[in-house]
């Protein structure tokens, strides 16, 4: 099932041709926070791998982090991938080693419950700029591409797809997950070049519906790689490699498509409706969006209107990959946190003079 298109976006499209050509970058614009770097601390013999996976605590101060154990993957390591660390930075607990490959996204739900999306499978992968062509060798048992619910404590609680991935009803390359207001499970998947869409379950975790494809247009995904709900129940879709956020009404019907915000790898909206808009790529990445400062773009959910930017604090990133964060969260008392996969760090943003 295929959400309808407002008539008055419909205008929007025919006219312009395309709603991003039409926008120019946010770049011009005020930053009022100041980066901590180091400010999560890992146990001594720990560094910190790659991370796009960051979201706040039920009590609203302390952080959930996906780490890919200190590399940029889990497999075949014995570390534990998913930390929380209290408001002070300190580790507090840690669990799920050997269980995933590849943590991307993150969501903790109102119960405290924390939820994983495992991104990829165990197949082998040819190390960037291999141009070899012979045959790699296939794992004896494919694992990967699930969803995992942990108890605050790491308790495995479910588990969405089977081991290996699965393109008809879940999971291939889940990119993130968030459990609405009503209950429903909501996974966006696809982070390559053939599969896009929306997969939703009911709260047990059985299969309800998927809806979208890969494309361009109005209805279709080209990575949707971030998901967060208003307080209204709409629902905010970082659509990345089309460079917009597309906006769902709590029936899950297309009310808004926004480019202003640039990029989005990660999307949050706080208790104010603020939303928080996490571009990593444009540049290095995506050179046809290299006009667009990387960093998070801050604004309101109600108007659209960009009101910050935090810019990438990478001065020279590195040729080709991510740079700046590529999740966000946000907590209560306001401090931005970027989870980043180029730099393999988690930097904590404070409000200049707080």
């Amino acid at each position: 099932m295929r959400p309808a298109l407002p008539f008055a976006l419909l205008l929007t499209l025919a006219a312009t041709g395309s709603i991003a050509s039409a926008q120019r970058p946010t770049n011009d614009l005020p930053n009022p926070y100041r980066t901590i770097e180091g400010w999560a601390k890992l146990p001594d013999a720990l560094t910190w791998g790659s991370t796009s996976a960051v979201d706040i605590d039920k009590d609203g101060t302390s952080i959930w982090v996906g780490e890919r154990c200190g590399v940029n993957s889990c497999l075949g390591s014995t570390r534990n991938p998913i930390m929380k660390f209290d408001a002070n930075g300190r580790m507090v607990t840690s669990f799920g080693a050997g269980l995933m490959i590849f943590p991307h996204g993150i969501h903790v739900d109102r119960d405290g419950n924390v939820w994983v999306t495992d991104g990829q499978d165990n197949t082998p992968r040819r190390a960037r700029g291999d141009t070899s062509s012979a045959p790699l060798p296939a794992p004896a048992a494919k694992i990967g591409h699930q969803v995992f619910k942990f108890s605050p404590a790491g308790k495995l609680l479910l588990t969405l797809g089977v081991p290996g991935g699965s393109t008809t009803t879940c999971c291939f390359q889940p990119n993130d997950v968030l459990v609405a207001l009503n209950g429903t499970i909501i996974l966006a998947e696809g982070h390559g070049n053939t599969h896009a869409r929306i997969v939703e379950f009911n709260k047990d975790g059985t299969f309800k519906r998927a809806w979208g494809q890969r494309g361009s247009g109005p209805d279709d995904f080209d990575q949707p790689h971030a998901l967060a709900m208003d307080s209204k129940g709409r629902l905010f879709i970082g659509d990345r490699s089309n460079n917009r956020v597309k906006i769902y009404s709590s029936e899950m019907k297309l009310v808004d498509i926004w480019t202003q915000f640039s990029r989005p790898s990660g999307v949050w909206i706080d208790a104010n409706d603020m939303l928080y808009v996490a571009d990593s790529e444009s540049g290095w990445v995506e050179p046809k969006h290299a006009d667009w400062t990387r960093g998070i773009r801050i604004g309101s959910t109600k108007d659209g209107i960009v009101k910050y930017l935090i810019p990438d604090p990478a001065t020279t990133p590195p040729a080709n990959l991510t740079s700046s964060a590529e999740g966000v969260a946000v907590d209560r008392k306001g401090n931005v946190y970027g989870a980043e996969v180029g730099q393999k760090a988690l930097k904590r943003y404070e409000k200049s003079g707080t």
